[in-house]
């Protein structure tokens, strides 16, 4: 089941993404980007590559600085390694600061459905609610 959706956007695309605290907020965040990228080939049933893990540490002087940049780094990381994220495990989050690992497969092992640029600031929102954490991001696509 995702824990995301797709929002109308004219020329980009936008997701709505929750989560129990701010560590599946980013975690499910990071899932729903990478949905939209790439999905399992139909031709590699039996993924052969191994896992590969990289440390992501980052500061930001906002909760919403932090959100973009996780995002942002996500997409260089996969485009400067040539790997699809597909597991992100929050060690560390505050506000300003976060400490994960991102898990990822050889892009080879996937087919790629959308090119995104970039996360952007414009119309995002990040919000607690009564059930946790809710974010808004516009993808640059």
């Amino acid at each position: 089941m995702k824990n995301y959706e797709i929002i109308d956007h004219t020329a980009d695309i936008g997701i709505r993404v929750g989560g129990g605290n701010l560590a599946e907020l980013f975690s499910n965040a990071a899932m729903a980007m990478f949905d939209i990228i790439a999905e399992v080939g139909s031709s590699t049933r039996q993924i052969t590559n191994s896992p590969i893990s990289t440390s992501v540490k980052l500061k930001a002087d906002s909760l919403e600085e932090l959100f973009i940049n996780w995002l942002n780094e996500l997409l260089s990381l996969s485009a400067i390694k040539g790997l699809i994220f597909f597991d992100f495990k929050i060690k560390k989050i505050q506000e300003n600061f976060l400490e994960s690992e991102a898990v990822g497969q050889n892009i080879e092992n996937y087919r790629v459905n959308t090119e995104i640029k970039a996360a952007t600031y414009h119309q995002l929102k990040i919000e607690k609610t009564t059930s946790g954490w809710q974010a808004e991001v516009i993808f640059d696509v």
